[in-house]
């Protein structure tokens, strides 16, 4: 009965997105506010409908009721709580249901929150809401629908893939989700900014805090994905440049741009098109990644299906709702005033700067995503592009947006003054590079690129803390007046100050990581031992374990530092009897910034003596891997929770308008 409740509400949802997308343009078309407030109605009413399918499809994973295919293809009883939890959205099915759930959601968000937006442009952005909804619920309803029965349901699931058993991989879904589908109210914030004519400074301020709020949930979920690899998957590293990491990647670099972007529309009126473009973008390519992932054109862990019928379907999606956003674009673009006018050197130029770098960052990704795919349909010829092709073309330009990062925040608007900026970072400059030549001459072996990093790494950290001190301005008043000026700093301020702080720190974290790890292999018996580097690891016994739902090997080893014991790693072989599936589960040592990283391999013998396979990695810093993007995304919600961001614009410009 619960299942048949979920599939109703399911269609219900659908049925109040029809009406929420027809309703709402009808009311704009009238200028009707009582149809207005029933789109409004409906959209509300999709999301919960919504909530009641999710939780439905959650109670038949949880009860593993597997009547239902979905539940039957990816659940066992075996599995432990969390992770029948997780397989609700663990699988294509309900992945999407989950997709349609932050659809709905982000547009009952515009209905209840977009109180301060004017009633024309709010209108038009829920009915446009309510079309991407009828879009993507159609699809699942359809196409792929969840609460599809079995005529006979078995005794047993088949349990979902055991790499995606893991807490960082529960949460990574919902949180990316938030990020990928927030964008779409950004997209039909664009769309009826398009139709209504109107793209100006509120506007622009309107559409920051749900780019800002999709920012920074992707920023945890791509964070949250690459921990899941890092220490799940067993190979020491934590980015690949898989087609689908970079699905994820593309829209985060377009948020970022449209961030920087928006704010010069906002306070200039300048970029009033290339904002509307980069808003349209940002979900394009969020339903780009939503393609890679589900249409069977890749395969790798990430993905959900291998259906190419499917995939045919999502593709059209992409294809109509993108090429209708950027049609109207086109009819309508040119119509848009120029804005200010701003010199070479100024905050606007060095925000210019700043999006072409990450447009061509996007695009450099976008093509090393897409060539191969390309190539294979074109050719019949299977190719890789991975790592090599990144570093060369990638990370030059990071490089450079790095470089003026610290500057843009000290330049003023409309004309700014380059020398003042060379006298307030020309300490930081020097400090930065005494950071990547003491790297360079103290660290073994010697390598320049990775000592350029973290000359770069230190570049963006001390820079965002001058930008902080000129805020308040540190050393150059009393303490009591700079602590009055830290208190009175807006949120907003700080939140830029935390994201581009964060960026600095991964960038730390990642070049140190990059350039200094250390990795050794080899098969080892009981009492043997494995040399890296300074450390050493003795295997001391292999002993059975019984898990809820797996069998393992553990290996309990010692790892030293010299003579001293610094820990006692226990990795783990597991083998999961429901779907007969082997994986590695890595342990590691925290000392610090740096992590000792071991792998427990497979059995063998040599010479009758049974010996196993043992892998061990030391990452310096790559703490910092993962702590870098937490205090962007702490950035990004400290700004969001800035009043001013949200609703000082909107009421100005209706105050001019009245």
């Amino acid at each position: 009965m619960i299942v048949e409740i979920g599939a109703f509400s399911l269609a219900l949802a659908l049925a109040l997105s029809v009406a929420q997308a027809l309703v709402g343009g009808l009311a704009r078309w009238r200028r009707s506010p009582v149809m207005a407030g029933a789109a409004q109605g409906a959209a509300i009413g999709a999301f919960v409908a919504l909530l009641v399918a999710f939780a439905a499809l959650m109670y038949a994973f949880v009860t593993s009721d597997f009547s239902v295919a979905n539940v039957a293809a990816n659940s066992h009883t075996a599995k432990p709580l969390l992770y029948r939890v997780a397989g609700t959205w663990g699988s294509h099915e309900g992945s999407m249901l989950l997709w349609c759930l932050a659809l709905t959601g982000c547009g009952a968000a515009v209905a209840l929150y977009g109180r301060d937006l004017p009633a024309g442009l709010k209108t038009l952005t829920i009915a446009v809401q309510g079309l991407l909804g009828v879009v993507f619920l159609a699809y699942t309803v359809f196409a792929s629908n969840p609460f599809n029965r079995m005529l006979n349901a078995p005794v047993e699931g088949r349990s979902l893939n055991p790499l995606l058993q893991d807490p960082a991989l529960a949460f990574h879904p919902p949180a990316l989700y938030v990020g990928y589908v927030g964008m779409s109210v950004v997209f039909s914030f664009a769309v009826a900014a398009l139709i209504e004519g109107r793209v100006d400074a509120a506007w622009a301020r309107w559409v920051r805090p749900w780019t800002l709020a999709a920012w920074s949930a992707l920023t945890v979920g791509i964070t949250l994905g690459a921990f899941w690899a890092y220490y799940e998957l067993g190979w020491g590293g934590w980015w690949f440049w898989d087609p689908v990491e970079n699905a994820s990647f593309m829209p985060w670099l377009i948020a970022a741009a449209l961030l920087h972007s928006a704010i010069v529309t906002e306070k200039r009126g300048a970029l009033a098109g290339w904002t509307v473009f980069l808003a349209l973008a940002a979900f394009t390519f969020s339903m780009l990644g939503a393609f890679l992932v589900r249409s069977g054109v890749l395969t790798s862990v990430h993905a959900f299906a291998v259906d190419p019928t499917r995939g045919v379907l999502l593709l059209t999606i992409l294809g109509v709702t993108a090429g209708a956003g950027f049609a109207l674009f086109a009819w309508r673009a040119p119509l848009f005033a120029r804005g200010g006018v701003f010199a070479p050197v100024s905050r606007e130029s060095a925000l210019v700067l700043n999006n072409i770098l990450l447009a061509a960052a996007t695009a450099t990704v976008l093509l090393g995503t897409l060539y191969p795919l390309m190539r294979e349909a074109a050719t019949g010829e299977a190719i890789s592009v991975g790592p090599p092709f990144f570093n060369l073309t990638f990370t030059p330009l990071m490089a450079a947006l790095a470089i003026i990062l610290p500057a843009g925040p000290l330049l003023a608007w409309k004309r700014g003054d380059l020398n003042g900026v060379v006298q307030r970072l020309w300490l930081a400059a020097l400090i930065a590079l005494a950071c990547g030549l003491a790297a360079y001459a103290l660290i073994s072996p010697r390598k320049a690129f990775s000592a350029a990093g973290v000359a770069m790494g230190a570049w963006l950290v001390i820079g965002a803390l001058v930008e902080l001190a000129e805020r308040t301005r540190m050393f150059r008043a009393s303490a009591a007046e700079t602590l009055r000026r830290l208190g009175g700093l807006p949120r907003g301020a700080w939140g830029m100050t935390l994201a581009h702080l964060g960026l600095g720190v991964f960038v730390l974290g990642a070049c140190f990581e990059t350039g200094w790890k250390l990795e050794a292999a080899e098969t080892l018996p009981i009492g043997g031992r494995l040399n890296l580097g300074e450390y050493s690891l003795v295997l001391d016994d292999i002993r059975g374990v019984e898990g809820p739902n797996y069998e393992a090997e553990r290996g309990l080893l010692r790892a030293f530092k010299g003579e001293t014991q610094i820990c006692a790693p226990k990795p783990e072989r597991r083998f999961y009897p429901a779907g007969g599936q082997t994986t590695t589960e890595v342990a590691i040592c925290t000392r610090g910034l740096d992590h000792l990283y071991v792998v427990l391999g497979e059995r063998r013998d040599a010479a009758g003596e049974p010996v196993w396979l043992v892998r061990g990695y030391w990452n310096p810093w790559a703490l910092l891997i993962f702590i870098g993007p937490a205090i962007m995304a702490l950035g990004g919600v400290v700004s969001l929770s800035d009043r001013r961001l949200r609703l000082a614009a909107g009421r100005k410009q209706e105050a001019v308008a009245a």
